[in-house]
């Protein structure tokens, strides 16, 4: 049996020499000038209210499915939520009346299951349509179905399914590969057959060490949800003793030292499901859980950046390119990961 890898079972080796002095000489920033992460589309962690608070702390935020942003953001900066029936009717409504209400610049296809061939022929037919739209999809637990994603016109594929903090898919219906493979797998494909689509690991995030692992193992952003949950801004609602408060006075009592905890649920609880207007409901894959309050989201960002500079550092590596899918590992035993977990 060939057995693969999670996060927990490898850590990152330094290169045998380096030749970078202070980690600020590392540039922890994409092509597009933004971190190499992405806020999940999810109701507890993105609204309307906090979508400003992401952009301005260099991270993409993805606006969950149901939701409308009213106030003028340049839609080069998040990505908007779809169900893939929502994409089908835009698509029919383009191919009947040669017209689209579709005007952002970034669209994510929010789906479970990205292993669908229905999903595979609807990423062709939208770039038949919106070739100048980066069109990010999943979630997918096989290689070969990223490869097969990218190759049908994919600009981004979600990899991991069940990862998730508040996702139980992979408990109840035993669907996942483990994370630390997938992503490698992944990436060797990528490189092997010139694959353009990005990989954006998805699910799981428990700490820094795993994003920073993600991506040293090649992915090309890293999507977060219950990390920024546990951030006073999170669009999570508030709790203090067990009684709702509003976002002011959450804020206020927070600085003061107050046992804030902020609501987290998954996308597939009934809850959501009812708040999409859902009549028929389908069993739950995801729980809901009540999160202390640990950082803002500058503070949370500002020790990101330092963290990931200090890997680069040690890995010799400039720039995230000569980071992402270059930095060499070792698998390690239980034993190892205990002796430095903290």
């Amino acid at each position: 049996m060939n057995v693969k890898f999670d996060l927990n079972d490898i850590v990152i080796v330094p290169s045998t020499q380096s030749e970078i002095v202070s980690r600020k000489e590392c540039n922890v920033k994409t092509e597009l000038n933004k971190l190499p992460l992405i806020a999940s589309p999810m109701d507890t962690v993105v609204s309307e209210e906090n979508i400003e608070k992401y952009i301005n702390c260099g991270i993409i935020p993805c606006i969950p499915r149901g939701q409308q942003i009213k106030k003028f953001i340049p839609s080069d900066y998040f990505f908007k939520s779809y169900s893939l029936s929502e994409i089908e009717k835009i698509l029919d409504e383009v191919e009947t009346t040669h017209t689209s209400s579709l005007y952002y610049k970034n669209v994510l296809i929010d789906m479970a299951n990205g292993n669908m061939t229905k999903l595979i022929n609807v990423i062709k037919k939208f770039k038949i349509h919106f070739n100048d739209i980066n069109l990010m999809v999943g979630n997918i637990a096989n290689p070969e179905t990223y490869k097969i994603l990218s190759e049908a016109g994919a600009d981004y594929v979600r990899c991991s399914i069940g990862s998730g903090n508040s996702c139980t898919t992979a408990a109840n219906v035993s669907i996942n590969y483990p994370l630390g493979s997938l992503i490698s797998e992944c990436r060797s494909l990528k490189e092997t057959y010139h694959l353009n689509a990005k990989i954006v690991a998805d699910g799981g995030m428990r700490n820094y060490s795993d994003i920073i692992k993600s991506l040293a193992l090649g992915a090309d952003y890293v999507m977060i949800g219950s990390l920024f949950n546990k951030a006073i801004e999170s669009a999570g609602f508030n709790y203090l003793f067990g009684v709702r408060i509003n976002n002011k006075m959450a804020l206020y009592l927070w600085k003061w030292k107050f046992p804030i905890k902020k609501k987290y649920r998954g996308m597939s609880t009934k809850a959501v499901q009812r708040s999409w207007g859902k009549t028929k409901l389908t069993t739950a894959e995801g729980i809901i859980k009540y999160q202390k309050v640990e950082y803002t989201l500058c503070q949370w960002t500002e020790n990101f950046i330092d963290y990931l500079r200090s890997a680069m550092s040690y890995c010799n590596a400039r720039t995230l390119n000569d980071f992402i899918g270059k930095a060499n590992f070792v698998q390690i035993t239980q034993a190892a990961y205990e002796r430095f977990k903290k």
